[in-house]
């Protein structure tokens, strides 16, 4: 008998199709009624979750007794409990590397996006104020031969410093819990201190994963650290920020800008950062090409058959789970 896998969301037909040559494959859909519903309902049945998302903890999962994998299809996993999956002998699995390049592409976006307010002079040319030629008060800020600052430099962190460094002949400064020797020969790059950082920086890119130590990394002391004239960009997750200071800070011209794809709550819904011209607002898009949102579903799928068939997932989120 197959086993039966019950996806959540960011589930194609063409993945349905693949499963479906392994596994019994539910999928619920508005047209036959409360997704939520039908997700709970088909709960006690499923061996494999597979999707993004969505909260599940014990809260969640208590029904769902014959459950032995979370594949999620993201990179982040601090939408699950896994301490109480791990508790459980559940498997949780991601899909880290193959949206490096793109997460690191929208990251270099939102810099060069904020420190020349491309969004905002799009929406003033679009209104019909381009009567002349630009003034003062449209100029925005060079990035070429700036100093970046990463925090977190992990491979989306090099990657956004890759393209600083080798790009536009930036200055990298990086912190983090341990010192990137290889990085520091390829890219000049030097470890600081998170104060001495956002001291330093023209433009400090988050790239760190939501954990207690970082909730609020940056609120309104730090704010306060950084250059009148720098921009903050956040490509890791919304909480990372105080959203509250940040806006103070903005409004108040304590920073020049912020480029940001990830908020507090999501979706972003109504918000004061809609109001302010020095924030670039994305709808959290970091992975959102079709090929890497491809190579995510297709590494997600790897995982959870290999979990299914008793193997270690390549990407195993909690070894301590596996009785393999």
């Amino acid at each position: 008998m197959k086993k039966t896998v019950l996806a959540f969301s960011r589930v194609t037909p063409d993945m349905v199709e693949r499963l479906e040559q392994d596994f019994e494959v539910i999928v619920p859909h508005p047209k036959h009624g409360d997704i939520a519903a039908q997700f709970n309902d088909a709960l006690p049945h499923a061996h494999g979750l597979i999707g993004a998302g969505r909260p599940l903890g014990e809260k969640q999962l208590a029904g769902a007794g014959k459950l032995e994998v979370v594949s999620s299809v993201s990179v982040g996993y601090d939408n699950y409990d896994v301490a109480y999956l791990s508790s459980r002998g559940i498997l949780l699995t991601n899909t880290p590397d193959v949206l490096t390049e793109s997460t690191a592409d929208l990251g270099f976006a939102l810099i060069m996006s904020s420190a020349r307010r491309v969004a905002e002079l799009d929406a003033w040319t679009k209104a019909g104020n381009w009567k002349a030629s630009v003034g003062a008060e449209q100029f925005g800020t060079d990035v070429f031969g700036k100093t970046l600052g990463i925090v977190g430099m992990g491979n989306i962190g090099a990657a956004v410093a890759r393209r600083g460094r080798l790009g536009f002949n930036m200055n990298i400064l990086y912190s983090g819990n341990s010192r990137k020797t290889a990085l520091e020969q390829e890219l000049g790059a030097q470890m600081r201190s998170l104060e001495q950082l956002l001291a330093e920086a023209d433009f400090v890119c988050l790239v760190v994963p939501l954990s207690d130590k970082t909730r609020h990394l940056i609120s309104h002391a730090q704010l306060k650290m950084m250059k009148p004239g720098a921009i903050l960009v956040n490509i890791s997750r919304g909480p990372v920020v105080d959203e509250a200071a940040l806006i103070e800070a903005l409004r108040n011209n304590t920073i020049r800008g912020a480029g940001l794809d990830v908020y507090e709550k999501e979706p972003l819904a109504e918000s004061p950062l809609w109001q302010l011209p020095n924030a670039v607002t994305l709808p959290h898009i970091g992975s959102a090409t079709s090929e890497t949102r491809q190579a995510m579903a297709w590494r997600a799928m790897d995982n959870l058959t290999a979990a299914l068939k008793g193997q270690r997932p390549q990407d195993l989120v909690n070894p301590q789970a596996f009785k393999g």
